[in-house]
């Protein structure tokens, strides 16, 4: 879990690296600060058309260090990854809920949302298949339901594998 410390941490290196990954062709799509295994981790999570490799991964991580040392931003030693977002990617800008319309996503807010459907209760969790973004709302099919979640009340969203589809496509 991410503390108010460790959101501050991650919101700076975010604004530190986002022009420079941009210049270089890179998304910057999620910067986590964590303490794993009794030591601090700063993950950087990039992508790029086509997608990431290990050699993109390794150039981002060169351009990175020195900028992330002479900024001096991060106190405690740690360890530094940088990754592709992976299969479960994150959205979190509306360009990310149109970018990957037609695809399955899961969809949690910070509480209870009424009115995201004619007649649907209050709830909090949605996955189904993502139509885009519209008006300020992510909008996805849940079970042939349109619901319309603000997206201002998304805490997080994530794509969600089909592995059944996928194992179907190519049988």
């Amino acid at each position: 879990m991410t503390g108010i410390g460790e959101q501050s941490i991650a919101e700076q290196v975010r604004r530190l690296l986002e022009p420079v990954l941009e210049r270089d062709g890179y998304e910057l799509v999620e910067v986590e600060w964590a303490r794993l295994a009794g030591r601090w981790t700063l993950r950087v999570f990039i992508d790029k058309a086509g997608g990431v490799g290990i050699d993109d991964c390794q150039a981002v991580s060169k351009t990175v260090e020195p900028i992330l040392d002479v900024a001096d931003v991060i106190e405690p030693a740690y360890d530094l990854e940088v990754s592709s977002p992976g299969l479960d990617r994150p959205l979190r800008k509306p360009g990310d809920f149109d970018r990957y319309a037609g695809q399955r996503v899961h969809v949690k807010a910070y509480g209870p949302v009424a009115g995201t459907a004619p007649g649907a209760p209050a709830r909090k969790h949605w996955t189904g298949v993502l139509k885009g973004f519209r008006d300020g709302a992510v909008e996805l099919d849940v079970d042939g339901v349109l619901h319309r979640v603000p997206h201002d009340q998304i805490a997080k969203a994530n794509l969600e594998y089909d592995v059944e589809g996928d194992l179907r496509r190519k049988d």
